[in-house]
């Protein structure tokens, strides 16, 4: 079912007590936003870390820094196929493809990758000198109908890229590099799909994070429609404004110049890591260190750069994708109280999020991995292959069972049932038996159903709302013959899948 709906009770013949009322854990009122499951998919994993995922023409791309890649349940170091830094996936099977190119020199790595519009090339960028062999300076283009490595584009680029988009005609790059094709470009640069470099130019400097005075433009998303170049990262300073900009800033697609600055939105010690489009709004993660920063997502509005809303969680943002009105994105969040459907500290981190595109709100769907490897976020980047959310990163573990690197997420089927609660019953009224238990929780359905049967025969159904951190205790009072004995189950269903009966509880009813 997987929707936020309103908390309610289906009343049979008997009487649903007080406790069963209790304020559900997540919005008030809204409008249905569906989910994908949180059933991951079975995915092959690598033996590192996936910092992008992109989707081209039914093929999903994953880059990173890793060795191997190996199926789905085994074991670290078992069944190992050689992929140097980069993999192909059929986008429904989950299968390898041959389309195998190793990724080496600099720091070994691929930090982005974007596909063009048509789907027919794919543009990646790195720390890496070398693609099968053939030079390449960080950056590497390769035709996706027979995976081989485009000859036109090889640019040469003085440091990393981190980020990549793409338009019918220009593609866009930015990182920590200073020149491109031996011209000065800070940061951020613009090539034609030969790699002729545009006239595009922006002066980038300034760190907006103490520990790292190295300035960076980590995330940019293109609005070719209003010719506008959303670019984020680690910067306080563009094209010469200190006072107004920081870590965030709109541009010409053609020029560079300034023209949305983006004031207040990115407080300091914080910095953009994610930036994606729909069309219509845009979409940012962030992540900051210390007090008082900024880890959240903002959306805001592509056409006059004004913000739609912007979130109060804590976690380090590092990816953010939309899909059908929810904007996925994964983190290691553990302090949302301030956000609709948010929770508190809870002492532990939830690594991936559902939220309203429409008003925030979080929504029940609770997939969640591990820290993992490296600096211990878990997941770095997403990207939807049809109705298929993929996820890679540095986490080992998805849903608390081993998973290395990468997995995915299906808009159907749901197969995840709720936990079974305990049920309890007890009577302190002649004729009166009340049951008790604590609710269940599903890892994408908010509201569950819970069906109580009376000497194996149905007897009622209630509803409520809860999360994990929000179990409100239930009850339910029947009413019998005095002196009489019953035997009560209790039954959990999302709509889809059913938890099985719990007990059965024996009650002897007053008499």
């Amino acid at each position: 079912m997987r929707r936020r709906r309103l908390l309610h009770a289906i009343l049979a013949t008997s009487t649903l007590s007080a406790a069963a009322l209790v304020t559900a854990a997540g919005p008030a009122a809204a409008t249905g936003e569906t989910t994908l499951t949180a059933d991951p998919m079975k995915t092959w994993q690598t033996d590192g870390i996936v910092w992008s995922v992109a989707y081209a023409k039914g093929v999903v791309y994953v880059g990173g820094t890793f060795d191997h890649i190996r199926p789905p349940g085994a074991a670290a170091g078992t069944d190992e196929v050689a992929r140097k830094n980069f993999a192909a996936f059929d986008a429904v099977t989950g299968e390898p493809l041959d389309c195998a190119p190793a990724f080496t020199g600099g720091s070994n790595t691929i930090r982005a990758m974007k596909a063009s519009p048509d789907g027919d090339v794919l543009y990646i960028g790195g720390s890496f000198s070398q693609v099968k062999g053939i030079g390449r300076s960080n950056t590497a283009a390769l035709n996706t109908s027979d995976c081989t490595l485009r000859s036109a584009w090889k640019p040469t680029v003085s440091s990393t890229v981190r980020a990549i988009d793409v338009t019918s005609d220009t593609v866009y790059i930015g990182g920590g590099f200073g020149t491109v094709q031996g011209q000065t470009r800070q940061r951020v640069a613009a090539l034609t799909y030969s790699g002729t470099l545009l006239p595009f130019k922006a002066t980038i400097t300034g760190s907006s994070v103490t520990n790292d005075p190295t300035p960076s433009v980590n995330a940019i998303t293109v609005a070719p429609e209003l010719n506008k170049v959303i670019v984020g990262g680690r910067f306080t300073s563009v094209n010469g404004s200190w006072l107004t900009v920081h870590a965030l800033v709109g541009l010409n697609a053609t020029t560079g110049k300034t023209v949305n600055n983006f004031t207040g939105w990115i407080p300091s010690r914080s910095s953009v890591k994610a930036l994606v489009n729909d069309g219509t709004n845009f979409y940012l993660g962030a992540e900051g260190s210390g007090g008082g920063v900024f880890d959240g997502r903002i959306a805001g509005k592509l056409s006059d750069g004004s913000m739609k809303w912007k979130d109060t969680c804590l976690g380090a943002t590092q990816t953010v994708v939309p899909y059908k009105g929810v904007l996925y994105s994964g983190s290691h969040a553990h302090d949302c109280k301030n956000t609709p459907g948010g929770f508190t500290d809870i002492g532990n981190r939830q690594h991936l999020l559902g939220q309203s595109i429409n008003d925030k709100t979080i929504l029940a769907w609770f997939p969640d991995t591990n820290d993992g490897l490296g600096e211990k976020i878990g997941p770095r980047s997403m990207a939807m292959a049809g109705d298929i959310l993929w996820v890679g990163g540095e986490f080992t573990t998805v849903n608390e069972k081993p998973q290395q690197g990468l997995t995915r997420f299906p808009a159907s089927p749901d197969t995840g049932a709720p936990q079974v609660p305990i049920l309890s019953g007890t009577s302190s009224a002649k004729g009166k038996v009340t049951l008790s238990w604590k609710a269940s929780w599903d890892r994408d359905d908010g509201v569950l159903t819970y069906k109580i049967y009376r000497d194996g025969v149905y007897l009622t159904s209630l509803d409520q709302d809860s999360r994990y951190w929000n179990r409100p205790n239930m009850s339910y009072t029947d009413t019998v013959d005095p002196g009489s004995t019953h035997r009560y189950s209790l039954l959990v269903t999302d709509g889809t899948n059913d938890s099985g009966k719990n007990g059965p509880v024996y009650v002897t009813a007053l008499n």
